[in-house]
């Protein structure tokens, strides 16, 4: 018989004296001393018992920990975070933990239990998914260690810290590493305008083949090999891509479980990628909240250089100043380069941004890139049939027409915009990087 089962045949054995000892006190019964006098020799052994449980319990080592999770997360993806318990003891117990997990990570019920088997080390799984960008600090572990009679349980934290990176969505630049350019970029989405090697820079001479233009055959090799030999033109490479990346209270506005701003940082990590795979240099700056800088680089080294300096930024409640981000820009950067400016462009005349993006055109490709709310676009779509629905049906047209007057003033001042909902921004993104540099208008 185990202790645990034999304690509990015990306290049920006391438990039923002291009804029957309490009862016939009641009723007015007597009761022999002898009974009394057992009961009161049980408590005090159950008594005893239970003080030796809790001094062994306290005695009783706890079991070593690791964990193992990925040390660099996907914003919106799920993970596996192992535990493994070395358990030391003599006998197999059952323990309950509680993982100490950030408050911005979803994950299944904790607490939970495992089997501990004695001598041996357990293994136990959970899921996370990070709802929000960053680096967190998962500091330890808190365990209830059941005495070896089962009266107690002692609560102990094992320290386990592991620094976990929150990145934004990179899943998609790693399938796109594994596929070829064009069909990784139609899974995106994006529509290309022109077939490749069609660009301004000279590739190769080959043969002349059905569908190529009768102007890029080359006479003087066609003479030599007497077929049809045509010029073959690439992409120009070598050319450099810089993100202004707005990060104030614009772009604080929510759609699905993201942020715009956390949509334009999926888009231009895709693009980055995008550019990166046809030869051009890649570099970013942000303003308004937190400010950080890189200069265009190539290699996947600069995707990994993107990652770590944009994946801990979050917008700010300050408002965007495009003229001192320009000037700072402009003091960084002198070469030419496509300079993608990207924001939530309000329905107030902003001159500060119309000055600021005529004097960065004179130095630069220029596009400007600004998120609409999914919601207007949605509102648009739905009855009014009531007095509150009607409301704000035209406050959302209202505002969305004064949006666009906005826009057209920009637009008629040479300003190329780009006005995407956060859903479709990559893919209207990178067509737009794509005929650019196709037509060779850097």
């Amino acid at each position: 018989m185990t202790p645990s089962v034999w304690l509990l045949r015990s306290v049920g054995s006391l438990l039923l004296l002291a009804i029957i000892s309490g009862t016939a006190h009641a009723l007015g019964w007597s009761v022999p001393a002898l009974l009394d006098s057992l009961l009161i020799a049980a408590s005090l052994c159950l008594l005893l018992f239970a003080i030796i449980d809790a001094w062994r319990v306290q005695q009783q080592p706890s079991p070593q920990l690791q964990r193992e999770v990925p040390s660099g997360l996907s914003l919106q993806h799920s993970y596996s975070v192992t535990l493994r318990f070395s358990h030391k003891g003599s006998s197999a117990l059952t323990l309950k933990y509680f993982d100490h997990i950030p408050d911005s990570f979803a994950c299944t019920s904790l607490p939970y239990s495992v089997r501990l088997k004695a001598n041996c080390v357990s293994q136990t799984d959970y899921t996370i998914k990070p709802l929000r960008r960053g680096a967190f600090q998962i500091p330890g572990c808190s365990i209830r260690l059941p005495s070896p009679m089962r009266l107690w349980s002692a609560q102990r934290f094992l320290a386990q810290p592991s620094l976990v990176r929150v990145y934004p969505d990179f899943t998609r630049i790693q399938s796109g590493q594994l596929q070829a350019t064009e069909h990784w970029l139609k899974q995106l989405g994006v529509q290309q305008q022109q077939r490749r090697g069609t660009g301004m820079e000279f590739h190769q001479l080959r043969e002349f083949r059905e569908g190529d233009n009768f102007k890029h055959i080359d006479w003087k090799a066609t003479a030599r090999q007497r077929i049809p030999i045509a010029r073959e033109f690439q992409d120009e490479r070598d050319q450099q891509i810089i993100f202004l990346l707005d990060c104030g209270r614009h772009m604080r506005s929510q759609d699905s479980a993201l942020s715009h701003l956390d949509h334009a940082l999926n888009a231009c990590l895709l693009l980055a990628h995008t550019a990166l795979r046809q030869g051009d240099a890649v570099g970013v700056q942000t303003f308004a909240g937190t400010e950080r800088h890189l200069k265009p680089g190539k290699g996947r080294t600069q995707m990994s250089a993107l990652l770590n300096t944009l994946y801990d930024i979050h917008p700010s409640q300050s408002s965007a100043d495009y003229s001192a981000a320009v000037e700072q820009l402009l003091h960084k950067q002198k070469r030419r380069a496509l300079v993608i400016v990207i924001s939530n462009i309000a329905d107030e005349a902003d001159s500060d941004l119309l000055v600021a993006m005529q004097r960065l055109k004179k130095k630069h490709r220029t596009l400007l890139v600004s998120l609409r709310e999914e919601v207007l676009d949605d509102l648009r779509q739905q009855p009014a049939d009531n007095l509150q629905q009607a409301q704000l049906y035209c406050a959302g047209i209202e505002y969305l027409n004064a949006r666009q007057r906005h826009q057209q003033k920009l637009s008629s001042q040479g300003i190329h915009l780009l006005d995407a909902r956060p859903s479709q921004l990559t893919a209207q993104l990178v067509s737009h990087y794509l005929a650019i540099k196709k037509a060779g208008q850097y």
